[in-house]
């Protein structure tokens, strides 16, 4: 849902453990955030530049995926066409309401931004520890924020968490991540990135459903281009949704008549929330718990398929890692190892999947969740992460992956991405040859299958 750094991020594709992009926020320094909003019933009225791309910008490179489309060539036709494909999408918006004068007043000025090409198609050569990527996430920097921010809008998040019955932790979580309270999220034109991305490059169907939500939010006057201001992908506002997420999630919480998730901090607060509740969320449970795994366990049985009661994990030797009993041992969860049997353990309820739906990585969802247990007066994981490991290389996952397809345990497209495929992949290859079927990807799991 959120998109900035890597395109996969809120797309339909998930990212994995080994290969995070981190959301804007965690890109810039927490003492680096630039003019320090004065919220008080609405985000300030100045909003960030507005980026103007040049074409100089572009590498004038062939992109990495071998797709036809993200050939230098390819690239250059489709943008001396840019004017004619935006024009020809007008039918379309029609059809969605959107009136001519406002269609030909919001696409007049716009240009092709070819420097997206290399962020959409660069190798996602960033890899990060999970216990990195928390680091960079959950600070005691933001969490002070958050806590400012919780008592600062109490009378909003109690009246939004009345109405949708959704965590205010959770939702401050996601929007310290993804914004880290509004300071950071982007500068580029959201309108002139998904007509870009709609007319040029490997992906322009579903950016062409972008552009088009985009000009719908414009048309019914909900905000101004001025405010949908955003990452190059098109993810924009607080909480970062893309065009077709705020077109149908935001709400208009104060009842001003625009649904504004970019300034108004009720309707931010609601439109956030009304999204979780609509994946998912059960009010009145928390996401997860940490725990510890006895030694001999079966991590065949971490798997997010597996969901067992409470009790019946209990019977096979999890624990709570602070020693506290289940309070509902009847609720089901699944088994997360993402540090392999080195690391902790956490029994992820449904609200977990919750969070997944607003981004599939799963590390971004345990950030979420921790962050919200820190807001609320938590403290650190009681276990500890094997911060020794050395995280494999793209060129190593991909080995991995490979390695894996080629002995019968992988069977999709290798992609350097470890996820839960890769990650069953590789406990069913650990169980071949006797070693804790894990499914963590350390140096020592490669090793193994490049001996065997």
């Amino acid at each position: 849902m959120a998109l900035r750094v890597s395109v996969k991020r809120g797309l339909a594709g998930g990212l994995a453990l080994g290969a995070l992009a981190l959301p804007l926020s965690a890109c810039i320094p927490d003492g680096s955030r630039g003019p320090r909003a004065e919220l008080t019933g609405s985000i300030p009225q100045s909003a960030p530049p507005v980026r103007r791309a040049s074409t100089k910008e572009w590498s004038g490179e062939d992109g990495a995926s071998g797709s036809p489309d993200m050939t230098a060539s390819a690239i250059r036709n489709a943008a001396a066409n840019f004017k004619s494909c935006v024009a020809s999408m007008w039918p379309e918006a029609a059809r969605r309401g959107v009136s001519q004068a406002n269609f030909e007043r919001l696409t007049a000025n716009l240009t092709p931004d070819l420097k997206i090409m290399d962020f959409m198609d660069s190798q996602p050569e960033f890899t990060k520890s999970v216990w990195d990527y928390l680091d960079v996430l959950v600070t005691d920097a933001r969490i002070n924020r958050g806590r400012e921010i919780l008592a600062q809008y109490k009378p909003q998040f109690d009246a939004v968490e009345r109405a949708y019955g959704v965590d205010r932790y959770i939702i401050a979580s996601i929007w310290g991540v993804e914004s880290n309270y509004s300071t950071q999220g982007g500068d580029r034109s959201v309108l002139n990135s998904t007509a870009t991305l709609a007319c040029i490059g490997r992906r322009q169907h579903f950016f062409r459903g972008e552009f088009l939500a985009a000009l719908e939010i414009l048309n019914r006057g909900d905000l101004t281009p001025d405010e949908m201001v955003g990452s190059w992908a098109g993810a924009f506002g607080p909480t970062q949704f893309m065009p077709t997420v705020y077109k149908r999630f935001a709400v208009d919480f104060d009842h001003d008549g625009r649904r504004d998730a970019v300034r108004s901090i009720p309707d931010l607060i609601a439109s956030t929330a009304n999204k979780l509740k609509t994946d998912g969320w059960q009010p009145g449970q928390g996401w997860g718990y940490e725990v510890s795994v006895p030694r001999g366990f079966d991590y065949m049985m971490a798997d997010r398929s597996k969901s067992l009661t409470l009790a019946q994990w209990e019977r096979l030797g999890v624990r709570r890692a602070n020693g506290q009993a289940f309070p509902r041992p009847s609720d089901h969860a699944f088994l997360l190892m993402p540090a392999g049997a080195q690391g902790p353990g956490f029994l992820m309820l449904p609200n977990f999947r919750a969070i997944l739906r607003y981004n599939p990585a799963e590390s971004y969802a345990l950030a979420i969740g921790h962050f919200a247990d820190r807001l609320r007066g938590g403290g650190p994981f009681v276990q500890g992460w094997p911060r020794s490991e050395r995280v494999l290389s793209r060129a190593e996952r991909l080995e991995l992956q490979q390695l894996l397809a080629r002995r019968g345990f992988y069977q999709g497209e290798p992609d350097g991405q470890l996820g839960s495929a890769t990650r069953k992949a590789l406990r069913s290859f650990q169980a071949s040859v006797g070693t804790p079927a894990d499914g963590f990807a350390s140096s020592d799991a490669l090793d193994r299958l490049r001996s065997n």
